[in-house]
């Protein structure tokens, strides 16, 4: 390809002086153009230069409408999760539950906020919903100790109920129990499968997850412990 030649015209210094300073602030204000920051209903963060899309309102009401809102742990919340950690511990091994499972469904759920309400009506730590409070009685889900007691006596009756996959125990937390007996597996809720995607890479579970078998053991103090991991 073959340019033009081009010559400037004789103009006086003060004046092109003005032309280039405006072409330098017309570029200055193309590289100082705003960027957006914006989280997907994929759980994704992206970066753009255009405003985010509006959020797409929920098709499917789940009992758990928190996990796709969720924000990076902040150095308060690391802070607020260091006096629950050891109770969490202490009940796990009570209701003989793994802590590292309880610890990722209250990060997907609540991220550790004790005051956390979700869209649908679920509260506290492990996002109980009133009728399931009301079943395991809990009388203040807010209270910390008495929602992770809740909490996990619904995980281990569910862990019960479908013991031979851990995915659909998942699901049941957050969709129901009655939705998975109706699919006869995870129902085809898109929040409900991105909950479980969730709690499973957290949890250390890779994708596509294993079979999901649950094991029963009974400990030296002679209580039953259940875990996906075969001794």
């Amino acid at each position: 390809m073959r340019y033009a030649a081009f010559r400037l015209p004789s103009v006086p210094g003060v004046v092109l002086g003005s032309w280039l300073m405006a072409g330098l602030l017309c570029c200055c204000a193309t590289v100082q153009a705003q960027i957006f920051r914006y989280q997907g209903p994929d759980g994704r963060l992206y970066f753009t230069n255009l405003p985010p899309p509006a959020a797409a309102a929920p098709t499917v009401a789940t009992r758990s409408t928190l996990s796709t809102m969720r924000r990076p742990l902040s150095t308060t919340r690391l802070v607020a999760q260091a006096p629950v950690l050891p109770l969490i511990h202490r009940l796990a091994q009570q209701y003989s539950l793994d802590p590292r499972l309880v610890q990722a469904i209250i990060t997907v759920e609540s991220n550790f906020d004790a005051r956390a309400v979700s869209r649908a009506g679920a509260q506290g730590l492990m996002q109980l919903m009133p009728d399931t409070a009301a079943r395991y009685r809990v009388e203040n889900p807010f209270d910390p100790r008495a929602n992770l007691e809740g909490g996990m006596r619904y995980l281990r009756d569910l862990l019960l109920m479908f013991p031979s996959d851990l995915r659909h125990v998942l699901a049941a937390y957050n969709a129901g129990e009655g939705a998975v007996q109706q699919y006869g597996g995870i129902p085809p809720y898109p929040e409900t499968q991105r909950y479980v995607e969730r709690v499973l890479a957290l949890y250390g579970a890779a994708l596509p997850p294993r079979q999901g078998k649950i094991y029963r053991y009974r400990t030296a103090s002679g209580s039953i412990l259940l875990t996906d991991t075969l001794r």
